[in-house]
């Protein structure tokens, strides 16, 4: 098996509230840089970790994780609509592979995505039906949230399934690193949010729409430095950075979601999918980082990063 790892944040403000040119050129070139290096491994299947933005996944049932041997996209905020190429049978192989490995994984024959899985394999791929993936979907909003150590012991336990699949594997995370965006809460919601938090009724597309509005205009006050959300926090994350490109992704165990929320916000537990990627990718043996992009950008609230890295 030959095995690559792909870090690339996602947000759904890309394309409708863009920072300046020459920072968009930046990312531009750090997104170039990260389909040339998959253009060259060339993979058999993707594994992408990704979260949910209660698209999905509600507090009806909430799992830690789950991987998918169906998969549909929603849509939303303008990305992808449809089902996702998804390999059934490699699916099925890695998800027994995960819990003949003691790692207790929820599976879905019919799971529904937002932008957190398409906007990854519509930068990287060109849309979400033009590649075999396994979908994994990543909690990393809903709490209580579990210990950072089952998200790495998950990876793991993947990368290890994936090895004996004997093709070329990319594990692709999707997730912004710290930020901290008007994500709705179940703790002290009105009756109508947390019923919908709860049991997730499909919003009618002018709810949808009404609701993307919020969310952009709330990137453009963030910029505007007119806001109460955690800032986005460039230590924290180059510090992540660091841990995965030094491969010591056991570090990873002591952290506690209440620090990660307060040093990164809300929304920093998406990093649990770059955790999980990375750790896959460890699971088959030395790596090396071939390219790492950082950059605070506001107007997306987000620290947007791009991360390549290959087995040595």
């Amino acid at each position: 098996m030959t095995a690559a790892a792909v870090g690339l944040s996602h947000s759904p403000l890309i394309g409708k509230n863009d920072p300046a040119p020459e920072v968009l050129a930046r990312v531009d070139r750090a997104v170039a840089d990260a389909r040339a290096f998959i253009h060259d491994f060339d993979p058999e299947l993707v594994v992408l970790y990704a979260p949910d933005h209660y698209n999905g996944f509600f507090y009806k049932e909430m799992p830690p994780f789950c991987l998918a041997t169906a998969a549909h996209a929603v849509g939303d905020f303008g990305s992808s609509a449809g089902s996702l190429s998804v390999d059934t049978e490699a699916a099925k192989a890695l998800a027994q592979g995960v819990l003949d490995r003691g790692v207790d994984l929820t599976i879905s024959a019919r799971m529904t995505v937002d932008h957190g899985f398409a906007q990854p394999l519509e930068t990287l791929f060109d849309g979400i039906d033009q590649v075999p993936v396994v979908p994994v979907f990543i909690n990393g909003v809903a709490t209580p949230l579990g210990p950072v150590c089952r998200i790495r012991a998950l990876g793991t336990a993947l990368g290890e399934a994936a090895a004996e699949l004997d093709r070329r594997v990319l594990f692709l995370a999707s997730g912004g690193l710290s930020h901290d965006p008007p994500v709705p809460v179940l703790d002290g919601a009105p009756p109508r949010v947390a019923d919908a938090l709860i049991e997730g009724r499909p919003p009618t597309p002018e709810q949808r729409a009404k609701g993307e509005q919020r969310v952009v205009q709330a990137g453009r006050s963030y910029a505007a430095g007119d806001t109460t959300m955690i800032p986005i926090n460039p230590t924290w994350d180059d510090h992540l950075l660091n841990l995965i490109e030094a491969g010591t992704l056991t570090e990873f165990d002591s952290w506690t979601p209440a620090e990660m929320a307060r040093e990164g916000g809300g929304s920093a537990h998406e990093v649990r999918a770059w955790i999980a990627a990375f750790a896959s990718l460890a699971a088959t043996g030395p790596y090396e980082l071939k390219s790492r992009f950082y950059e605070a950008i506001p107007s997306w609230i987000a620290g947007f990063a791009v991360a390549t890295a290959k087995g040595r």
